[in-house]
């Protein structure tokens, strides 16, 4: 059960076959974003969700310690 006010941030995914995708494979994440997309008030897709911000932070924080000077 999810409130309507709930925000899902799907962070987990999984590998499942798939004879429909060029791969054979198919990304899916933890929650079944079929059942409670309409349930909450958002919901990160699978793929294309946190990945991108994921990258973004790993590079600022590599950027970050680039920077930084060690004695």
């Amino acid at each position: 059960m999810v409130k309507k006010v709930a925000v899902v941030i799907v962070v987990g995914i999984k590998s499942v076959k798939s004879y429909i995708t060029k791969s054979g494979w198919k990304l899916l994440g933890d929650v079944d974003f079929n059942d409670v997309a309409p349930q909450c008030s958002y919901i990160t897709p699978v793929p294309g969700g946190v990945g991108p911000m994921t990258i973004v932070a790993l590079l600022h924080n590599t950027l970050a310690a680039s920077k930084h000077k060690f004695y």
